[in-house]
């Protein structure tokens, strides 16, 4: 799902849904730019945006209700810092990658967070995106930061 610069939190997760669940939430992500994203996306599909994903709030709902819909991996050229952390944080994989503009909506891809490359099957086009340091794919491997410091305490 592949979307252009400037996604902010408020789109992602419209406030005037914030006092409801996630799951309840999750229904109108995306609604102001795409109000069938919630029905399109399916679970192992990716985020795709351009520049400056995720500014706008510091709340975790925005990365919380993608992940719910199913969204384990997004894919942009640059985001927000605080957007940045908190998919970490909920354990989706954040990847900057330069040519993410390259990509388009309904694009075929195969992602290996580890080594940081995408290979965009429907355009026969690979990109290197940055990786992350292995303490961050660790915290994603195990759920998100909440789920890493409790096995990490179980581990004491």
């Amino acid at each position: 799902l592949k979307y252009g610069d400037n996604i902010n939190t408020d789109i992602i997760s419209p406030p005037q849904y914030m006092e409801l669940s996630i799951s309840e939430a999750s229904v109108y992500s995306m609604s102001a730019v795409d109000p069938d994203f919630s029905k399109r996306v399916s679970p192992g599909d990716f985020f795709v945006a351009v520049h400056n994903l995720g500014s706008g709030s510091s709340r975790e709902t925005s990365p919380l209700t993608l992940k719910y819909l199913g969204i384990n991996c997004i894919i942009a050229c640059s985001y927000a810092r605080i957007f940045y952390r908190n998919c970490i944080n909920v354990g989706i994989v954040p990847l900057i990658c330069g040519d993410a503009d390259r990509i388009n909506d309904n694009d075929r891809l195969r992602v290996d967070a580890e080594t940081g490359r995408i290979v965009n099957m429907t355009k026969n086009e690979s990109y290197q995106c940055e990786t992350l340091p292995d303490h961050i794919m660790d915290i994603i491997k195990a759920g998100g930061l909440f789920l890493y410091l409790k096995h990490e305490r179980e581990a004491e």
